[in-house]
């Protein structure tokens, strides 16, 4: 016998994983933005090189497992599965992303829309993992 998800627990699971999508995004944009306002990248529609995609990849990747642990905090139940879920979207729409700019040259080398599909899942399970090592750790102590 089947037991149905009351719609709160649904309502809950939905909004974790869109806070960890908006952490991500706007952590994302907000460091672009500043590391362009400090003239660390080019201006908007001037080309970086590739040290600075790979700059950008890597505070992405580490946003990325911030914005899942968390989606895992926020969950209602099953963080680890939370996590993925929306490490699954974050796949998805690096996918859309790498199909929709890929002869478009001007935007950047191929690997860095690649390298973000690549990493979209790992950093889901760091992030879920922390939160599930966090979980298992138990309350801490008081000292």
């Amino acid at each position: 016998m089947s037991e149905m998800l009351p719609a709160r627990h649904i309502g809950r699971s939905i909004g974790a994983v869109l806070a960890g999508f908006v952490v991500v995004v706007v952590l994302s944009l907000g460091t672009d933005a500043l590391l362009r306002a400090a003239s660390i990248f080019p201006k908007l529609g001037l080309s970086m090189s590739d040290p600075l995609f790979v700059l950008a990849t890597a505070y992405r990747t580490v946003y990325g497992i911030v914005g899942s642990y968390l989606t895992a905090r926020l969950a209602p139940g099953r963080p680890m599965q939370h996590a993925l879920v929306g490490g699954l979207v974050g796949l998805v729409l690096s996918v859309i992303g790498v199909v929709a700019t890929w002869s478009k040259t001007e935007l950047g080398p191929h690997w860095y829309p690649l390298a973000l599909v690549v990493t979209a899942l790992p950093c889901a399970w760091a992030g879920g993992r922390l939160r599930v090592m966090q979980l298992r750790a138990g309350p801490p102590s008081s000292r």
